[in-house]
């Protein structure tokens, strides 16, 4: 196939619709944009289109662009992911990007998730049995990670901060959504390492999130197609920034800072 016949493939896939033509205001800047996510990205690497799509809505929540989520959202369930791994996706952003985006996204989520009458509320994926188990459940998810170095790192906080701010990380990160079903493990690592690298301003977490995936059991391959596949939502610059702050993780060269 040619990149234009690859790209009215992907869209049929994804949207079932075809792909954009001279049609409308902008049809260029359509046909630029669907011919290099859908055309050529999407055809690069190794990740299906379940796992792009999760991607995808991953980023977007992340960026807070709430039109192409919805689409995207809509894109996952044809791709067939289920609406708990794409609300799972949706939640663990909550940490990284803040409760008020996330809700909101969450918000257009649900609006997707009602006109293809899905009930709502989704099952409940929680295995936390108790307050108390927040902590030392996070931290056995975080410690084969990531280790614990992080409450040494800020010791020097003032007052009850030096063990209050290692435990939040602990306790909401590792905690609250880590042990969460819907998605396993290998999953939600790999898309904590796009959100950050969507962000922008996080390369010290970029690169001790790509640690942590590699430790989860993703390929180097599969780490790299995840966020060249975020390009296209997030920018060249970003891609370019968390490659290069990985780079010697992902040429086999080195460790990393930790958070």
């Amino acid at each position: 196939m040619d990149r234009k016949e690859r790209t009215e493939q992907k869209m049929q896939e994804l949207f079932c619709q075809h792909a954009a033509g001279d049609e409308g205001t902008d049809g260029e800047f359509m046909q630029i944009l669907q011919g290099y996510i859908f055309g050529d990205v999407c055809f690069t690497g190794s990740l299906d289109n379940r796992m792009r799509e999760l991607v995808t809505v991953t980023v977007l929540t992340a960026l807070s662009t709430l039109p192409q989520l919805k689409a995207h959202v809509q894109a996952s369930l044809n791709a067939g992911c289920t609406p708990v791994e794409i609300r799972e996706a949706v939640y663990q952003c909550a940490p990284f990007i803040g409760f008020p985006k996330t809700l909101n996204a969450i918000g257009a989520m649900n609006e997707v998730f009602a006109q293809n009458g899905i009930e709502l509320p989704l099952p409940s994926q929680k295995t936390l049995t108790g307050e108390g188990e927040r902590y030392r459940r996070g931290l056995e998810i975080q410690t084969p990670l990531y280790g614990t170095e992080i409450a040494g790192r800020y010791s020097w906080l003032p007052g009850d901060f030096a063990q209050a701010v290692p435990r939040f990380l602990t306790e909401l990160c590792f905690g609250d959504f880590n042990t969460r079903t819907g998605l396993d493990g290998k999953t939600r690592e790999l898309l904590t390492v796009v959100l950050l690298a969507a962000l922008g301003c996080a390369e010290v977490q970029v690169k001790s999130h790509v640690e942590g995936a590699l430790k989860a059991g993703n390929t180097k391959e599969e780490v790299v197609c995840a966020l060249v596949h975020a390009s296209g939502y997030m920018g060249i610059p970003r891609l370019f920034n968390a490659l290069n702050a990985c780079a010697a993780l992902l040429s086999g060269q080195g460790q990393t800072e930790k958070f």
